[in-house]
């Protein structure tokens, strides 16, 4: 079979040599005689694995030793809920930034928690952009964002400061988590789907800081209170552990290349140039404003519509699939994830400049 690049948005691109691990690993783990999927969570190895798993997210992102890594179920979605059921006491004001569908989405959860207060929100001009200008409350407990927006293409550049001198960010970091550091002392909760950056789908990363546990003061239901899997060390339940063992491959991978700080050169190389080809062409066009444009997902329309299948055909006929605009904006969309490698990117450009002197 021919290469094939997959540029999809979530579930994503996985490195090769995590995906072998991962087949390997669900035939026989660890020489047990059997396939991770098929062994208690409670086992030596697998203890042993989500142990290395948390010790590698606390390397690569240098979290301080005052927050807890947990590894739980339940999407980025299920945090929307968590979030403020955790941290918002009942009549609380919480600032919420609208910079696009997922940050709606949180929006529409807390507010049957919470006094939602929307900072800003860029939702008239297609979330093309992320408002600089936030009409935060003085005494709001905390400032919630999504920090990389995969559907339209943008992102926090500078991640905000909350007003209240009290209050922290909690982030919604799902598409751009690992690529590059966070300044946690801004922080009290960041949560983040697995399919996009990390691994597979199946588990999500919550990192939170201990000291927030219960300051909701609700009668909070045992599985979405963030102290039960803190305790529990992430085994509550059963966890996902096959998804677990892939985002922990992954991580070794990212060590290997150097850490964070390396794969962020390489992420902005790649959409560099992308965004350079783009901006070049006569047929193609990037709608988001030059300085949030996002390193992760890269958003192109047509000027000419009516051309939008043609290329999509041109393009997987290269190899080159997923790149389907969200049904909600249309157009192309290059997600291009820790790893995707740079030669993917170099087609997609290549195919880019055929198709302008095709048809320009």
């Amino acid at each position: 079979m021919s290469k094939i690049y997959n540029f999809s948005a979530g579930p994503a691109v996985l490195n090769e040599g995590v995906l072998k691990a991962a087949a390997e690993a669900a035939v026989e783990f660890k020489n047990t005689g059997m396939g991770l999927m098929e062994m208690s969570h409670r086992s030596k190895q697998v203890v042993e694995m989500f142990a290395e798993s948390e010790a590698l997210v606390r390397e690569l992102l240098d979290v301080p030793e005052n927050f807890k890594v947990l590894f739980l179920q339940g999407g980025a979605s299920q945090q929307f809920l968590a979030a403020p059921l955790n941290f918002a006491k009942e009549g609380a004001t919480v600032d919420y930034a609208d910079t696009g569908s997922w940050s709606a989405k949180a929006i529409k959860e807390a507010k049957a928690l919470a006094n939602v207060n929307v900072v800003c929100s860029s939702k008239a001009d297609t979330y093309s952009n992320i408002p600089k200008d936030l009409s935060q409350s003085e005494d709001a407990t905390y400032l919630h964002i999504t920090s990389n927006n995969t559907i339209y293409g943008t992102q926090w550049k500078e991640f905000p400061t909350p007003k209240n001198p009290n209050g922290y960010l909690v982030a919604d970091m799902s598409s751009d988590i690992f690529s590059r550091p966070i300044d946690w002392s801004k922080f009290g909760l960041v949560y983040a789907g697995a399919q996009k950056n990390i691994g597979p789908s199946g588990v999500t990363l919550v990192v939170v800081r201990e000291d927030l546990f219960e300051t909701s003061e609700r009668a909070i239901p045992t599985i979405l209170n963030y102290k039960t899997h803190a305790d529990a060390e992430s085994m509550f339940h059963t966890p996902p552990v096959f998804s677990v063992y892939v985002a922990h491959q992954t991580f070794n991978w990212l060590k290997s290349l150097g850490g964070v700080k390396a794969i962020q050169a390489t992420n902005e190389r790649k959409a560099g140039k992308l965004y350079a080809a783009i901006d070049n062409s006569k047929l193609f066009k990037n709608p988001v404003a030059l300085e949030d444009r996002s390193p992760m997902n890269v958003t192109f329309i047509m000027e000419n519509a009516d051309l939008e299948p043609e290329f999509l055909a041109f393009a997987k006929d290269r190899g080159l699939v997923t790149l389907k605009g969200h049904r909600s904006v249309g157009g192309f969309r290059a997600s291009i994830y820790n790893a995707m490698p740079e030669a993917g990117v170099d087609s997609l450009i290549e195919a880019i400049q055929d198709f302008d002197s095709a048809k320009a």
